[in-house]
């Protein structure tokens, strides 16, 4: 946590700098100023560890690839909704060691403009814990093709140097040029990052905080459903030998 800690707080100052100085340079910036633009940065440092972009691969994956998700199967608990309850816990683990410190450090150097009524954080814990959801489905997905392939390692990684950029982990995605802007929102990738930093730093207030959140929901059942569908089609792959 110390180390996760570490490496966001020092990406934070380098993205800060440059992207404060694009900011100093430019008459118009997508509607961001300083503070918000603050607020864009360390929330996304913050919420890193959560949904776990950069995080080693899962243990499904080993387990596929091993044959120890027989074990699995045979358990009274279904193994999507068991490593998601897993994997919120391991969320919800981070926030205070790694998440909120990291708000902290910038808020402290650099400035940041945050709401100051309770509306937006209440939602934003919401739209936080969908996102925390369909990064899970989708790296579920990642490890369910591991019945088919024998390494997902290359197929994870691109993946998540795809996610990071679409999600807006180095900018926003509001400053995306209108193509691309309509590419990155047709996948769930802004909902992973973008949505929750927009809804908790109050750039979308009311409906249209809510609409963010009920783009979140439709992605997670879409995304959760497709892992199910594979799950399905890998569970009648499987074969394991020996006892």
């Amino acid at each position: 946590m110390f180390a996760g800690l570490f490496t966001n707080c020092v990406f934070g100052f380098v993205r800060a700098s440059v992207l404060f100085a694009a900011l100093a340079g430019a008459t118009s910036f997508w509607g961001y100023d300083r503070g918000t633009m603050g607020a864009y940065i360390w929330l996304s440092q913050g919420l890193l560890g959560a949904v776990q972009f950069m995080s080693p691969p899962t243990e499904l994956m080993d387990r596929i690839r091993n044959g120890d998700v027989a074990i699995d199967f045979l358990r009274p608990v279904d193994i999507q909704l068991g490593y998601l309850a897993s994997d919120l816990g391991r969320a919800a683990a981070t926030i205070l060691p790694r998440g909120a410190p990291s708000v902290l450090v910038g808020a402290l150097t650099f400035g940041l403009t945050m709401p100051n009524t309770a509306a937006p954080y209440l939602l934003g814990a919401v739209s936080v814990v969908l996102a925390v959801a369909i990064s899970f489905c989708g790296l579920f997905a990642i490890a369910i093709l591991g019945f088919w392939v024998v390494e997902t390692r290359g197929i994870r990684l691109f993946y998540t140097t795809l996610g990071t950029f679409l999600a807006g982990l180095f900018v926003p995605v509001h400053m995306f040029p209108d193509w691309l802007r309509a590419i990155a929102n047709s996948t769930p990738f802004p909902s992973i990052l973008q949505a929750p930093i927009d809804v908790l730093s109050g750039r979308v207030l009311g409906m249209e905080s809510v609409q963010v959140v009920g783009v979140q929901l439709f992605w997670l059942l879409v995304v959760g459903a497709f892992g199910r569908v594979l799950l399905a089609a890998g569970r009648r792959e499987l074969e394991v030998q020996g006892g």
